[in-house]
């Protein structure tokens, strides 16, 4: 299961990409919204995927479909490595349809049922996004959810990447990976915890106070 970073922050996307196991970042409105006022958002896109590569996916805000086609001509005019990324409504389906028969990425995004993700595998979608952390809110098994879809893909043989979106703990992390996602996009806080275990920093500490009796 590849690892993306789900941030806007430019410090945070750094980290994480120096670290060397990222392969790629989501954006969306507000997240984007989170940083600071000033800021040239396509810059700012640009900036988030040189550092990293891979899979950038930035958000059309029409909620028709020829706004979302004008949207996503504007953003790889800008951006051409882009990966549109579009929400699960009727109108986002037919430009997600529109947008596959041209060969170009989409992501699409405000998934929370295996039938939502079937139907936008259908529509060509070459991802689509899974929200598990909203889900739980609401009282739902995320899990449950997210197992569903990757059985389907499994049985079906689907070729849209399942992207396990809106994480929460490194719980969701682990048991997104033993479902099946191809992808997990994690918040950097989330990341960072996922890294931490008390047994490693004690057994670093006990090795460098050991190293200080070693000569070499």
């Amino acid at each position: 299961m590849q690892i993306y970073v789900d941030s806007a922050n430019i410090k945070e996307i750094q980290h994480a990409a120096s670290m060397g196991f990222i392969s790629g970042v989501t954006t969306n409105p507000s997240l984007l919204a989170k940083e600071d006022p000033s800021t040239d958002i396509r810059e700012l896109i640009k900036n988030i995927h040189n550092t990293v590569g891979g899979h950038t996916s930035v958000e059309v805000i029409s909620t028709d479909t020829d706004g979302m086609l004008r949207e996503a001509d504007e953003i790889l005019s800008w951006f051409p490595e882009a990966t549109i990324k579009i929400p699960f409504i009727p109108a986002g389906l037919t430009a997600v349809r529109r947008l596959s028969d041209q060969n170009i990425p989409t992501n699409v995004t405000l998934l929370f049922t295996a039938n939502q993700a079937l139907i936008a595998s259908n529509a060509g979608a070459t991802y689509v996004s899974l929200f598990m952390g909203r889900l739980d809110d609401i009282g739902t098994d995320s899990l449950i959810a997210l197992q569903d879809t990757c059985e389907i893909w499994d049985a079906q043989g689907l070729e849209s990447m399942i992207i396990a979106a809106s994480i929460r703990t490194p719980i969701h992390m682990l048991e997104c990976a033993k479902a099946g996602a191809h992808i997990a996009t994690v918040p950097y806080k989330v990341i960072m915890q996922s890294m931490k275990h008390p047994l490693t920093d004690a057994g670093l500490d006990a090795f460098l106070k050991d190293a200080t009796k070693i000569k070499m």
